[in-house]
């Protein structure tokens, strides 16, 4: 534990649901939704790819569901804002689809409940927040909503899709007692000027945003807003995007360990996911019943077997019971094998896409945020 006097800072980002790797998540978890509403035992591994003027589907599917794939991918285009040609993507942008059958050498260890590979998942708790996850990220999160919420809403007009927040806060100890910085890039249309930009996102964006977690503004000269002074051109015509690339960013914000591999477009057979899911389940349910102030759970599995090879749990000398009691604790609460894990959390269901934007962690209705008494 941090000396409760040292001064230390960390820093998390987020991005927005415009945001190039956003866009690929948001697809890739749009088809397994499709998928699992028609077909709940659904098998997915889809990697989306967006470019200029360019939308490109790769990876593997099993499922009796008849799926229109370009539709579903250039309806999440079209919802996110991307409607005109001017940006270099839009819905009328390219479209291919290279999404073939799982390999059957996949399958044979997934159709007797076995994992769908191999890799290590963290879950992570901590009562920093009312959703127990760490402050830099959970306020981070809540700028890149506000930026999309305040598009969406027409509350700030010049705004276009696409854009970053990140957070600097400053601990006493393990006390977080201020937000020292903040970065802003938004993009926006050419008829409005840096100052404009500048001041109503800080009036409507960051101001508000802070103001709900109960902090100040920091000082002018530690507000960051579009670094290099203007941002026309939003999306993949900048800056391509993929499907997977902001695991810091879907898990804890750096604060905690993430595992090997990425979520969105995986079904639940797919460890990556559904493990990382059941570890935050545990961690958050410790550390909800009282039993730690902080706690990272670890687990390890091995393709097409069906129970994790490692389980670990780190409460950084925050527990109130016994290590003992910790692992009968958790038990009592999941079987971790991936079966008991899809079974417990009801995973064949099509609620990813609301994971697939600000993070997987600390949203209320997610079957792996509840929280159970035993």
């Amino acid at each position: 534990m941090p000396n409760p006097k040292t001064i230390h800072y960390f820093t998390s980002e987020s991005v927005c649901a415009g945001h190039p790797d956003k866009i690929c998540d948001q697809i890739s978890d749009a088809i397994l939704d499709a998928a699992l509403s028609l077909d709940k035992n659904s098998r997915t591994g889809v990697e989306t790819v967006a470019g200029a003027n360019r939308i490109a589907l790769f990876g593997e599917i099993k499922t009796k569901a008849e799926l229109n794939f370009e539709k579903i991918a250039k309806d999440k285009v079209n919802s996110l804002g991307y409607t005109t040609t001017e940006w270099g993507f839009s819905s009328e942008s390219e479209f291919s689809n290279d999404v073939h059958l799982q390999s059957p050498e996949i399958a044979i260890g997934v159709d007797h409940d076995g994992a769908g590979d191999q890799g290590m998942m963290f879950g992570f708790a901590i009562k920093e927040t009312p959703e127990y996850m760490p402050l830099p990220i959970a306020i981070a999160h809540a700028l890149a909503k506000k930026i999309d919420d305040a598009r969406e809403a027409n509350e700030i007009k010049w705004l276009r899709p696409d854009g970053k927040a990140q957070v600097t806060v400053k601990y006493e100890g393990d006390r977080p007692i201020s937000v020292e910085k903040v970065v802003i890039a938004v993009a926006h249309s050419q008829d409005v000027n840096h100052d404009q930009v500048r001041k109503e996102t800080i009036d409507k964006i960051v101001k508000p945003v802070l103001n709900s977690f109960e902090f100040d503004l920091p000082v002018d000269r530690n507000i960051t807003v579009n670094g290099t002074g203007l941002w026309h051109i939003p999306g993949p015509e900048s800056d391509a995007g993929l499907t997977g690339r902001k695991i810091v960013v879907d898990t804890y914000g750096g604060y905690a360990r993430v595992g090997g591999g990425a979520f969105s477009g995986k079904d639940p057979s797919k460890v990556d996911r559904s493990g990382a899911y059941a570890a935050r389940y545990i961690a958050k349910n410790i550390v909800a019943n009282g039993l730690a102030s902080r706690c990272e759970v670890g687990l390890a599995y091995v393709i097409g077997q069906p129970k994790p090879l490692m389980k670990t749990i780190e409460t950084f000398s925050t527990e109130t019971v016994s290590h003992k009691a910790l692992q009968e604790f958790t038990e009592k609460l999941i079987d971790t094998s991936v079966r008991g894990i899809i079974d417990e959390l009801d995973l064949r269901r099509p609620i990813y896409s609301k994971t697939s934007v600000y993070g997987h962690f600390g949203k209320a209705g997610l079957p792996w945020e509840k929280i159970k008494s035993i």
